[in-house]
């Protein structure tokens, strides 16, 4: 109970700061700026996650940090998709800032929607599990072969839809529909993702809410430099290709958590070093 009261009280405090001190600046938000805020999002995390050491113990930790570093991982990809949606429809740098913050809080009510439904259908329905983790596992794939690289914005269903029935729709309300509209996809992965590591609704649901949270920062971050993560996806085809077999099998072999922190952790690193390495080779040559 006292780790729940800390972290709400925490995430309360640093909405407020967050919505009303760093959000009320006119100018777009600058790369040491954002640089800033990232680090205070992570480090608060990772306190966070000293906290659960030292009340509940080092497995309890292991699957904060693993779910966290999964989510964000996962969190990362899906800029690139955020970055294609406001490039397409000219979003300037405080139209995306207002729409991140939206977008966020959206995501946060939706995931806990998400996480607690999850939760309680794996303890009704154990099965469901399997399904889960074929989901996980063809999602995987796909990433791995690039299938769900090539994403045409005029042709999102979401975007045609809504174009049809609110055709005086303004710009910035479409791109906000369409952001929660996908990060409600996004989440049909990364849910039963963090689910696999654990079913603790209070690790799944704060080690989640930690990683979103750092978003808005982490966009202007990462937005001059995504060229560099070009092969981020391929690492995490992987994670979730090993995730979802994972949950197949794991009524007949248990990974430990150790290893599955190991397994994500390699994939991730991996493949953001070798995109390093191939974009210093290309401006090389």
């Amino acid at each position: 109970m006292m780790l729940w009261i800390i972290f709400f009280v925490t995430i309360t405090c640093m909405l407020i700061i967050d919505l009303y001190v760093v959000g009320r600046h006119k100018h777009d938000m600058r790369l040491k700026e954002s640089l800033f805020w990232t680090a205070v999002w992570i480090s608060l995390a990772m306190l966070f996650n000293i906290g659960i050491w030292y009340s509940l113990g080092a497995t309890p930790a292991l699957n904060f940090f693993a779910g966290y570093a999964l989510e964000k991982a996962l969190s990362v990809d899906n800029l690139f998709v955020f970055l294609m949606i406001f490039s397409y429809f000219k979003v300037t740098g405080l139209q995306q800032r207002k729409i991140l913050i939206y977008g966020i809080l959206g995501a946060l009510v939706m995931r806990a929607c998400f996480i607690f439904m999850g939760i309680a259908l794996i303890e009704k329905f154990h099965w469901i599990i399997y399904i889960f983790g074929a989901v996980l596992l063809v999602s995987g794939l796909k990433l791995c072969t690039g299938i769900e690289k090539d994403i045409k914005i005029e042709k999102n269903f979401i975007l045609n839809i809504t174009k049809r029935f609110f055709p005086k729709i303004s710009t910035f309300l479409l791109v906000l529909i369409i952001v929660e509209a996908t990060d409600i996809v996004f989440a049909i992965d990364s849910v039963p993702a963090v689910l696999s590591i654990t079913s603790d609704p209070f690790i799944v649901f704060t080690s989640n809410v930690f990683a979103i949270l750092g978003l808005r920062a982490l966009y202007f971050l990462l937005s001059g430099i995504m060229p560099m993560f070009k092969y981020l996806h391929y690492g995490l085809g992987g994670v979730l290709t090993f995730i979802g077999t994972k949950m197949l099998i794991s009524h007949w072999i248990h990974i430990p958590i150790g290893i599955s922190l190991g397994v994500i952790l390699t994939l991730i690193s991996g493949s953001i070093l070798i995109s390093v390495i191939s974009e210093k080779k290309k401006k090389q040559a």
